[in-house]
């Protein structure tokens, strides 16, 4: 232990001559990035509720909810954007219910009223409620140039102790565009490879709701090469 600390010295020591050739606040900071890596975001749902979704006895449900008129041009977006939230946060150790079997119900039962019905037939602790206001793939009023739209309100229903009713505990709006800055000309992507890069970005941006991200880690979403 004390030949790896000796070796880490000089790596240390040229961090900090580094950050010191710098001014200011800059300096502290490089030298935090250096040593500790960049600082860790605190998720919005735990700082506005005090409530974590990650834990070993707790499951959540994810669903997506999109009017008509938007499903004409994106049929399945509520399936598809309910799975890249389940995945995301499964990936952020968040256990989630398999969204195939949550689309399966929805199919065949459209008569329930409130998320909580939901909850209720899969047992769960928390409802991740996606109601999709608006999206799009392309800029808009554009057929040339693709941008990601969206508008989005999260909302978060907590199940009670005996998983048959439960109450909104959180909700949070949400507007999105990828890339942030400019569009990107269609005939640099296909269509199914542009939508799946979206699809990713807005989950991500829902899922950091939740779980924690790193300052920076939304720069690739500023623009596309």
């Amino acid at each position: 232990m004390l030949l790896a600390a000796r070796r880490r010295l000089p790596l240390l020591a040229a961090a900090l001559l580094l950050a010191l050739s710098q001014t200011g606040c800059n300096a502290v900071l490089l030298l935090g990035y250096l040593i500790g890596g960049p600082p860790a975001i605190e998720p919005d749902f735990h700082k506005q509720t005090g409530q974590k979704l990650e834990g070993k006895n707790k499951t959540v449900l994810v669903m997506c909810y999109a009017p008509t008129e938007l499903k004409w041009d994106n049929d399945a977006v509520d399936y598809e954007l309910a799975k890249h939230v389940a995945y995301r946060l499964n990936l952020n150790k968040i256990k989630v219910i398999d969204p195939d079997r949550v689309h399966a119900w929805l199919d065949k039962n459209k008569d329930w009223h409130k998320a909580v019905e939901v909850g209720a037939e899969f047992k769960v602790d928390y409802i991740v409620h996606i109601d999709l206001k608006d999206y799009s793939l392309f800029e808009e009023h554009s057929s040339d140039l693709y941008r990601g739209r969206a508008d989005v309100v999260v909302n978060v229903f907590k199940m009670d102790e005996d998983h048959k009713d439960g109450n909104m505990i959180y909700s949070k709006d949400l507007i999105s565009r990828f890339p942030t800055k400019t569009p990107v000309y269609a005939y640099q992507y296909s269509y199914a490879n542009f939508k799946k890069m979206y699809l990713s970005t807005l989950s991500n941006e829902i899922g950091v709701l939740f779980y924690e991200q790193f300052a920076g880690d939304d720069i690739p979403n500023t623009a596309l090469n």
